[in-house]
């Protein structure tokens, strides 16, 4: 439920870790300053980690492993820390690093732990908008706030306390609350769904799925935020008939976390192909696409004809023009471009006649006389030809496969083919070896964009970017 002030007990937390992935790295420190509205309380603890501390992280936390190889390990002090924060409102900078810390150390010990989150990160820029930076170390600068002990937990939950105070002290009380209130309201969730959701789905690149009864596949998506994505889903469920429909559908959430844009485009075309949910577009396979492809009849006439994506070689062949989920759709696709262009239907194939009789379209001046000889087999080709140009399929212009550099890895690519993602020279030959799959209408239009960017397998710079990331 959302905060008014005064909403106490307020517990300041920090935390020092091993490092920053919340569900590898472990807790090393742990500081919880209690403030009931008039008194506060401090208590912090050194954990062993059973883990070694890297040598960056000490550097930076002071904290050594000597220091805490004779310290208890969580689970020794999880009850005791679970009392501590129980009923309270959990206040941290960047909240989410500390709580999603914590969630995962009870998680090891099959307990539950869940609080209402105010993170002072987000608070400062509420009401502090006026400044770019909100990190710990501009606020103490900013506010002159007293550390003794700058990355150790309790100097830094003790900062984050002071900050709290000043706030109370410099805004009017109505403000405050209705900062806190914005920033501590949980976005609805169907009542299907775990609460927890909301602090476990990631704010990066990724698909995510909704499964239903039975894990049964009703939606597949992706975002840039997976996070806020999924929850406008639950956001507007109420005005669209879509969103309801997955509200009252959906038993479990799942997600893929991705490179890039890049990366959670394929993957979202890939997985709804395979898992076909009820509620996306129902994609055909590639057996069904057609397109059209110049052929020149005896009299010289340039002529459409319909081929199959089973019987081509998708992005190696020339002379190929759209892409058709149906043969209905690319003879529309055909009609549309004859009246535009004032082509003969009767020349191109659609329509017939008698040799030397005219077209219907020619009868009613809508075509320039191919039919009857009025206008030579060349001009018409040549209209014909500008007509199909634009929606002419790109050859792949590389001899070979091609990469495309995304965050960590690089995307192989070979004929418009998505063969996978690599960060080492050994993983593309390994994805090199094992063939090219079908011919993906949706794989070829997301690639396409992203053409200038591919550089052929075997560039020199491209073999020097992997060194470059460390691999």
């Amino acid at each position: 439920m959302p905060l008014s002030l005064p909403a106490y007990p307020f517990a300041f937390v920090d935390l020092e870790t091993t490092g920053a992935t919340i569900t590898r790295d472990r807790i090393t420190e742990i500081a919880i300053v209690s403030f009931d509205g008039s008194t506060s309380h401090r208590w912090s603890q050194l954990v062993n980690p059973e883990a070694r501390i890297p040598p960056f992280i000490e550097q930076l936390t002071g904290i050594s492993n000597e220091m805490v190889s004779d310290q208890p390990v969580f689970a020794d002090i999880a009850a005791e820390v679970l009392a501590r924060l129980e009923g309270h409102v959990f206040v941290a900078h960047n909240a989410r690093f500390d709580y999603g810390f914590l969630k995962n150390e009870f998680k090891r010990l099959d307990l539950t732990f869940r609080a209402t989150v105010l993170c002072t990160v987000k608070l400062s820029r509420a009401l502090f908008p006026e400044h770019h930076k909100h990190n710990l170390d501009s606020l103490i600068t900013r506010h002159a706030l007293l550390v003794s002990a700058r990355h150790r937990a309790l100097a830094d939950a003790e900062a984050i306390f002071q900050f709290w105070q000043m706030a109370q002290m410099k805004f009017p009380a109505a403000t405050l609350s209705a900062a806190v209130r914005e920033l501590t309201a949980r976005p609805s969730l169907p009542s299907h769904l775990d609460a927890d959701l909301v602090d476990l789905l990631p704010r990066s690149h990724g698909v995510y799925f909704f499964y239903g009864e039975n894990r049964l596949p009703i939606y597949v998506g992706k975002s840039n935020n997976v996070r806020q994505r999924v929850l406008s889903h639950f956001s507007s469920d109420h005005a669209i008939a879509k969103e309801m429909s997955i509200s009252q559908q959906v038993r479990q959430v799942e997600w893929i976390e991705c490179e890039g844009e890049i990366d959670a485009l394929i993957t979202e075309a890939r997985l709804i192909k395979e898992l076909q949910p009820t509620l996306n577009r129902q994609l055909r396979r590639n057996s069904e696409f057609c397109s059209w492809q110049l052929v020149e009849q005896t009299a010289g006439a340039l002529q459409p004809r319909l081929v199959y994506g089973r019987d081509l070689d998708l992005g190696s062949q020339a002379r190929l023009y759209g892409l058709y989920k149906s043969a209905a759709s690319a003879r529309e696709s055909l009609m549309e471009m004859a009246k535009q262009y004032q082509l003969c239907t009767v020349t191109l194939g659609i329509e017939k006649a008698l040799p030397g009789k005219p077209c219907f379209a020619y009868q009613l001046r809508q075509c320039k006389g191919a039919c009857t000889g009025a206008e030579p087999l060349q001009q018409h080709n040549l209209r014909l030809i500008e007509a199909l140009t634009k929606i002419r399929l790109k050859v792949w212009p590389f001899a070979g496969a091609a990469l495309l550099a995304e965050g960590n890895v690089h995307h192989v690519i070979d004929a418009w083919c998505y063969l996978g993602s690599a960060s080492t020279e050994q993983q593309v030959a390994q994805l090199l070896e094992q063939g090219k799959p079908s011919f993906d209408r949706d794989t070829y239009r997301i690639l396409l964009k992203y053409l200038s960017r591919m550089k052929p397998v075997g560039a020199a710079s491209e073999f020097d970017s992997f060194q470059a990331n460390g691999t």
